[in-house]
C-alpha cells in the first residue's frame, strides 16, 4: 500500500503562515465536502469505514492524531503532525483515526458529498470487497 503525504506550499513572513489549497493542483480531485473533527475525548477513536470511490486528504490542522490505512492485505499507521501536510487516501482503504492530542482539529477535503451507499461500515464487509476489487 503507497501512503501519499502531500508536504503543501506555506507562505509566511514575521505576521505568520499561511497555506492555500486549490482543486486539481494542490488536492488530486475537486472538493466537494469539507468537514473536520475537534474535541476528540482521550483514548477515542473514530473512523472504522471505507469508501467505495470516494477519495480524501486528511490534514491536521492544529495538534496531532494518528490514522490507521488498511487495504485488506497490509496495514500502515501514519501519523499527521504538522498543518502543511495533507494524507491521501483513496478509496477502497479501511481507515481509523486515533491518538488525538487534546487539541488537535482534524480537516478532511473529500471529492464528493456524503452519500451513505458509499460507505462500507462493517469490516468484514470490506475485506469482501477489497478481496473483488
Amino acid at each position: 500500500m503507497q501512503v501519499i503525504k502531500y508536504a503543501f506550499q506555506q507562505h509566511g513572513d514575521d505576521r505568520g503562515q499561511l497555506i492555500a489549497l486549490e482543486e486539481h493542483k494542490d488536492i488530486p480531485f475537486e472538493i466537494k465536502r469539507v468537514y473536520y473533527m475537534y474535541d476528540t475525548q482521550e483514548g477515542v477513536r473514530r473512523g472504522f469505514h471505507a469508501h467505495k470511490s470516494l477519495e480524501q486528504i486528511l490534514i491536521c490542522i492544529h495538534g496531532s492524531c494518528k490514522i490507521l490505512m488498511d487495504n485488506g492485505k497490509e496495514k500502515k499507521i501514519v501519523p499527521l503532525e504538522k498543518p502543511y501536510e495533507g494524507l491521501y487516501i483513496s478509496n477502497n482503504i479501511w481507515r481509523e483515526m486515533y491518538d488525538f492530542s487534546p487539541d488537535a482539529v482534524l480537516m478532511v477535503l473529500a471529492s464528493d458529498y456524503y452519500k451513505e451507499e458509499d460507505y462500507i461500515r462493517d469490516y468484514d464487509e470490506f475485506l469482501r470487497f477489497a478481496e473483488e476489487a
